[in-house]
């Protein structure tokens, strides 16, 4: 029996493994796309194979190390989660395949098994909120790639941004509502932490700015909490900054040690671009940035888990599916 209809939900990626030759491999794949690193290709290449490849990988493996887990990658993990809380959802009326951006399982894999599958149609659904060329962008540009070469193209539709998304936003509110009264003590401030990207990009067009402020600005309505660094209660800062080049200010690693010095003593750190925990919340926030806090001052950095498999995501995802299926679902 055919399924009609396929869901393609695309993640980011993740090494294979938490070491220097899987790490070569994922960063060879993700620096070396056009969209992530916006230079001429000459540049490109040099920066990468003789500055970033010859050192890079070995640090990064060690980072990997301090959040891999026995089952492997926490992304891949979370991610297929997500694919098999939304197969759930909505049931066999749809085929619902993942597929990573770099690495595994990639998008012509996840393609590959949904025409295996019979479907005529596919759903695209990015597993990234707020639009930005180097993740949604460079998405779109690997499925159109890859999905023409089929004998048979199935129709394709598109999830649009869903940064405000009301399922998206109460889902993020609902998960940060529930891990914050659990805590022992509670948090002084609240830090909504988004990933960066260069500002130039910004310059050049990019919408991701405004994206990001949009669902920061109503993740904190939904809490209830008021934005500002002033009189305020939430703060928003871009965090994972690579290169020497400006990115998007403020950056969360200078905003956590600021809040130190300025005297607070506990600060919870939402994060609402990514919906899967990743190093870059695991790690990079809930090692570095406590860090960060303690050397200003500070005393405790609540990491508040991403969406992951929270019921309330799989519920928003399902919801924002069948909004993109209208027409598609008997």
């Amino acid at each position: 029996m055919t399924v009609p209809v396929g869901i393609l939900l695309a993640q980011l990626g993740t090494p294979d493994a938490p070491t220097a030759p899987a790490l070569r491999r994922y960063l060879r794949q993700f620096l070396g796309d056009p969209r992530v690193i916006e230079m001429n290709p000459v540049g490109r290449w040099l920066l990468l194979n003789l500055v970033v490849l010859p050192f890079r990988p070995r640090r990064s493996a060690a980072l990997y190390r301090n959040i891999w887990t026995e089952a492997g990658s926490p992304l891949l993990l979370n991610s297929r989660g997500q694919a098999e809380g939304l197969q759930r959802e909505l049931g066999q009326a749809v085929k619902v395949a993942l597929g990573m951006r770099y690495g595994e399982p990639s998008i012509p894999c996840a393609i590959d098994e949904l025409c295996a599958a019979g479907v005529e149609r596919i759903l695209l659904f990015s597993l990234y909120p707020q639009y930005s060329g180097p993740t949604t962008g460079s998405t779109y540009d690997e499925v159109l790639r890859w999905l023409p070469r089929r004998r048979v193209v199935p129709a394709l539709r598109v999830v649009p941004p869903y940064h405000e998304h009301p399922a998206y936003i109460q889902a993020v509110a609902q998960t940060a509502r529930e891990h914050i009264a659990a805590l022992p003590k509670a948090p002084e401030m609240i830090l909504i932490s988004f990933h960066g990207i260069p500002k130039r990009y910004i310059e050049a067009g990019d919408i991701y700015r405004s994206h990001c402020e949009r669902s920061a600005e109503l993740i904190a309505a939904a809490m209830g909490l008021v934005t500002g660094p002033q009189n305020g209660n939430c703060r928003l800062a871009f965090q994972s900054l690579f290169g020497k080049e400006e990115w998007m200010r403020p950056y969360t690693s200078e905003t956590i040690e600021q809040m130190g010095r300025e005297g607070l003593k506990r600060i919870a750190v939402i994060l609402p671009g990514f919906t899967a925990d990743c190093l870059e919340t695991i790690d990079e926030i809930g090692r570095e940035g406590l860090h960060q806090f303690r050397r200003t001052g500070g005393e405790d950095l609540y990491r508040v888990p991403c969406l992951n498999t929270h019921p309330a995501w799989i519920s928003a995802m399902a919801r924002i599916a069948r909004d993109e299926l209208a027409g598609w679902l008997s």
